[in-house]
């Protein structure tokens, strides 16, 4: 079973973050239904990696809640992605826009991570798996980061 996420109210139109996801990110638009009057997208959806992204315009006109990043002040989502270079895959997301929120870096969990806010509001996780890591491992070095501290440099070790 897929599942998908959903990414409603996209500021700046769902339209225009559609066309970001498939520049920035390769995603592949398998559908979209436009609203009457064609100004508004109802539901699109995109194939990103092995997943599925959902996105909508928002309808408060209708008596939708406003959803976008900008309309919340902030999002309580962040969606995850793995891809073959996290660095690459953080550089271009800049380069069209996207705000750094962690700069890549090895983790304790095996995985060269980072993270980036999208021009639409919406937090992206990007990860590369380097090498597998033992629960064991992964605890060990979980309890020896964060006994150092949020100051502190947090590599994986």
């Amino acid at each position: 079973m897929t599942i998908g996420a959903r990414t409603d109210g996209s500021p700046g139109g769902a339209a225009d973050a559609i066309e970001w996801y498939a520049a920035a990110f390769g995603a592949q638009e398998t559908n979209r239904q436009m609203a009457p009057g064609g100004n508004k997208v109802m539901h699109a959806e995109l194939v990103l990696g092995d997943g599925l992204l959902f996105l909508a315009d928002d309808f408060p006109e209708w008596g939708g809640e406003a959803s976008a990043p900008s309309a919340l002040n902030g999002s309580t989502v962040t969606l995850h992605r793995y891809v073959a270079d996290c660095d690459a895959t953080i550089e271009k997301a800049v380069t069209m826009g996207a705000e750094v929120l962690m700069p890549p870096e090895d983790m304790f969990w095996g995985d060269r991570f980072g993270s980036i806010r999208d021009p639409f509001g919406h937090k992206w996780s990007i990860a590369t798996h380097m090498r597998d890591v033992s629960p064991e491992d992964m605890e060990a070095a979980a309890a020896a980061m964060f006994a150092e501290g949020p100051d502190q440099e947090q590599s994986g070790g």
